[in-house]
C-alpha cells in the first residue's frame, strides 16, 4: 500500500516538474499546468496515476492551508471600511450571479441545494490570479481595482459556508431539508465560538512566547499545530475541514504575526494546493472535452458574458462612470481555484450527474486560462467594446515613462532597497538628488512604487538592465544589500560597461574587501567597521581630542583600508539581528478606501504622533509629500506611509480604517 501511494505520488511530482517548466516559460497560471499534469496522467488519458484515496487526503489539505492563508489575507477593518464595495456590490454580484446560474443548473434536472453550490462556484473568481495581476499591472489601487478586490472579499467570505455545504452534500444521502439547515448552522456558530475563544485566549499568548525564544523550527510546528487543530475542530463538528483553517487564519490576521505566518505556510500550500488540482485534473476526461468542445466553449463564452454583464449593472449603480464599472466586470469575469473546490466535492458525491460537472469543470479552467490576458488588458477591451479612444494610460505606463526620462538625466543609481538603500534615497531626495532604485522583492518595489519612489525590479548584474537603468548617465552606483557574491558580479558588469563610474559597495564585514577592490570598487564601506569608526570618533571626543585630530585618526584608518580594526577575535555563537526582532521599525503603505476612518480627519486628529507610529509621507494625485503637515485633511485614495514597529503597524492600520 505504502509503495503504491509513494509511486503513485513519485509519478505526479515529476509530471508536474515537467508540465510546470513549459507553463513557467509561456508565462501562463502554474493552476492550468498542474490541471494538465491530472488530465494527462489520470485515468481518463494515459492511467499512469489513478485518484487514490491517500493522494486525495493531502489534496484536500492544500485546500485547507489556501484557506488558511485566505483567513490570515482577510482583514475585518478593511473589509468595514470598505463596506459599500464588500457587502453591496459584492454581496449582489454573489446572489445575482449564484442565482442565474444557479437556475439554470435547477432547470437540468438539479436539486435545488445542489444547484444553488454549482451556481455559487460559477460566481467565484480567481483571488490569486486576479490581485498577483493587478499588482503586476500597477493597478491595485486603482477605482476598478478597488472594486474588484471588494468583490473577492465578498466570493472569499460566501466560500466557507458554500464549502460545508458542499462537503454535506457529498456525504449525504437524501435532500436536505430545514432542520439539515438549523443543524448547520448551530454547528457553524459553535465552531466559531470555540475557535474566537482559543484564539483570544490561547493563540495570541502562545505566539508571543514562541516568537521570544526565537526558534524558526517551533514557529513552524505552531503554525501547523494552529491549522490542523482548526481543521480538525470543525470537522470533529461534521463541517469541513476548511472552515476551522479559516476560522484560524482570520484569527492570526490581526496579530503581528500575519506576514511571518503566511511565509511559514506558503511552502506547504503551494505544494498540497498543487497535488489538489492535479487530483482535480485527473477528474477531466479528455474525450469528453474533445466530444463536447461547442458546448464547453458555448459555456464558457456564456459564464464571461453573464459575469461581466451582471457586475456591469451593479457597479454602475454605485459609480457613475460606465468605464470603471466595465473594467471591474471584465477583471473579474473569470472562474477561480474555490469554484474548482466546490464543483470538485460534487463531483466526488452522489448528488450530481458527472456528465453536468465535467463540462463546467473544464469550461472555468479554460476562463481562468484567459483570465490573466483579460485583466492585463481590462482598458483596452473596455475601450473597444465602448467604442473609444483610450485616454487614459494606466499607472504602469506613466511611471515607466517617468522611469525612462529620469534614467536620460544625472542621477544615482541604487542598487538594494532595503533600509540602507532607502535611508540613502531619503537623504538624495532632501538634498535634491534624483535617483533610480532596484530591487528584487517584488513585494518592496509594489509598496515602493505606490510610495511613489523610482524603483524597479530586476536584476543590476545584467547588462541590459544596467543600461535601462540609464547607466552611461548615472554619476555614482551603490550596492546596498550585503551579498558580497552578487555584488561581486554586479561590479565586474559595471566595469566592463563603464571604466570611469564610481562604484560603492556596502558590506557586513571584511570578508570579501580586497577581491571587491580589485575587482574595481571604487570603496568598499563595511559596516561593522564604520560602526567601530564612530564609537572611536564619540569616545575620542568625549576625551578631549580635539575634532581635526579625530577627523585624521579616522581618516587614516581608512586609507589603510580598516587594517587596524581586522583584529579581532569573533564569538563562535554570535549572529545577526532577527527580522522579527521587536525593535525593527519598517514602512507600510495604507491606502485609504471609502468609509475609512481616516478620510476627512487631520492628521493630528488621528494622533498617531503619541504612539510608536509616525506618517512618513502621503501621496495624494501621484504626488509624494514627505512629513506632511499634521493639519493636513486625509482623502478617500490617499497612500499614507507609515513608519513604526510592526506591532503598532497592524495596529494603527485598523485605526485608519475602522477606528
Amino acid at each position: 500500500m505504502a509503495a503504491n501511494v509513494l509511486s503513485q505520488i513519485l509519478i505526479l511530482l515529476a509530471g508536474s516538474v515537467l508540465v510546470l517548466s513549459l507553463v513557467r516559460r509561456f508565462a501562463l497560471p502554474p493552476i492550468l499546468g498542474y490541471l494538465l499534469v491530472g488530465m494527462l496522467l489520470g485515468p481518463h488519458a494515459l492511467g499512469l496515476a489513478s485518484d487514490d484515496e491517500s493522494v486525495a487526503m493531502l489534496a484536500e489539505f492544500g485546500v485547507v492551508f489556501l484557506v488558511f492563508t485566505l483567513g490570515l489575507e482577510f482583514s475585518l477593518a478593511r473589509m468595514i471600511a470598505m463596506k459599500a464595495e464588500v457587502l453591496g456590490i459584492g454581496g449582489l454580484q454573489m446572489v445575482l450571479v449564484t442565482a442565474a446560474t444557479g437556475s439554470c443548473a435547477w432547470a437540468f434536472g438539479l436539486e435545488p441545494v445542489a444547484a444553488i453550490v454549482v451556481g455559487g462556484a460559477l460566481a467565484m473568481s480567481s483571488t490569486a490570479i486576479i490581485v498577483r495581476q493587478l499588482g503586476e499591472e500597477l493597478e491595485i489601487n486603482r477605482t476598478h481595482s478597488r472594486l474588484a478586490v471588494g468583490i473577492l472579499l465578498f466570493q472569499d467570505l460566501a466560500f466557507a459556508p458554500l464549502l460545508a455545504l458542499a462537503t454535506s452534500l457529498g456525504q449525504a444521502d437524501q435532500v436536505v431539508g430545514p432542520a439539515w439547515f438549523l443543524n448547520m448552522a448551530g454547528r457553524a456558530v459553535a465552531a466559531l465560538v470555540v475557535v474566537l475563544v482559543a484564539g483570544r485566549w490561547v493563540l495570541r499568548p502562545l505566539f508571543h512566547e514562541i516568537a521570544r525564544h526565537r526558534s524558526s523550527e517551533t514557529f513552524t510546528l505552531t503554525v501547523l499545530f494552529v491549522v490542523l487543530g482548526g481543521a480538525w475542530a470543525t470537522h470533529a463538528l461534521g463541517l469541513s475541514m476548511a472552515l476551522g483553517a479559516f476560522l484560524a487564519g482570520m484569527l492570526l490576521a490581526e496579530t503581528e504575526f500575519r506576514h511571518q505566518t503566511e511565509a511559514v505556510i506558503k511552502p506547504f500550500q503551494d505544494i498540497l494546493l498543487g497535488l489538489f488540482f492535479v487530483s482535480v485534473g485527473m477528474l477531466l476526461n479528455l474525450r469528453l472535452l474533445v466530444a463536447q468542445l461547442p458546448l464547453i466553449l458555448a459555456l464558457l463564452i456564456g459564464l464571461l458574458l453573464l459575469k461581466a454583464a451582471i457586475v456591469t449593472l451593479i457597479v454602475r449603480r454605485f459609480v457613475p462612470n460606465a468605464r470603471k464599472a466595465l473594467r471591474t466586470a471584465i477583471v473579474v469575469a473569470m472562474g477561480g481555484e474555490f469554484g474548482f473546490a466546490l464543483l470538485t466535492l460534487l463531483l466526488k458525491g452522489r448528488m450530481v450527474d458527472a456528465e453536468i460537472v465535467q463540462p463546467l469543470l473544464t469550461a472555468v479552467a479554460l476562463s481562468m486560462l484567459v483570465g490573466p490576458l483579460l485583466v492585463r488588458y481590462n482598458g483596452r477591451i473596455a475601450d473597444f467594446i465602448l467604442r473609444r479612444q483610450s485616454v487614459e494610460p494606466s499607472e504602469a505606463v506613466l511611471e515607466t515613462v517617468a522611469t525612462r526620462q529620469l534614467a536620460e538625466r544625472d542621477h544615482v543609481i541604487i542598487c538594494g532597497f532595503g533600509r540602507v538603500g532607502q535611508n540613502l534615497a531619503r537623504v538624495l531626495e532632501q538634498r535634491g538628488l534624483e535617483y533610480i532604485a532596484i530591487d528584487q522583492d517584488p513585494f518592496r518595489v509594489r509598496d515602493a512604487r505606490q510610495a511613489g519612489d523610482p524603483v524597479v525590479y530586476g536584476d543590476t548584474a545584467e547588462t541590459e538592465v544596467l543600461r535601462s537603468l540609464g547607466l552611461d548617465r548615472a554619476s555614482v552606483l551603490v550596492i546596498s544589500f550585503d551579498s558580497p557574491e552578487t555584488a561581486l558580479r554586479i561590479v565586474r558588469r559595471v566595469r566592463r560597461l563603464r571604466a570611469d563610474l564610481p562604484v560603492l559597495v556596502r558590506t557586513e564585514d571584511d570578508a570579501k574587501l580586497d577581491v571587491l577592490q580589485a575587482a574595481g570598487a571604487t570603496e568598499v564601506i563595511p559596516a561593522t567597521f564604520e560602526t567601530s569608526l564612530s564609537l572611536v570618533s564619540h569616545v575620542l571626543l568625549c576625551l578631549k581630542v580635539p575634532a581635526q585630530e579625530v577627523l585624521e585618526v579616522t581618516e587614516n584608518i581608512r586609507h589603510d583600508r580598516y587594517s587596524i580594526l581586522r583584529n579581532v577575535f569573533r564569538k563562535h555563537d554570535a549572529r545577526h539581528l532577527d527580522e522579527d526582532h521587536p525593535l525593527r521599525q519598517q514602512l507600510r503603505t495604507v491606502i485609504l478606501p471609502p468609509g475609512a476612518r481616516a478620510v476627512g480627519r487631520t492628521i493630528r486628529e488621528l494622533k498617531l504622533d503619541e504612539g510608536e507610529v509616525r506618517i512618513n509621507g502621503l501621496r495624494r494625485d501621484g504626488i509624494v509629500g514627505r512629513n506632511p503637515d499634521p493639519e493636513t485633511k486625509l482623502r478617500e485614495g490617499d497612500v499614507v506611509i507609515l513608519w513604526g514597529t510592526p506591532e503598532r503597524l497592524e495596529q494603527e492600520e485598523s485605526r485608519l480604517l475602522m477606528g
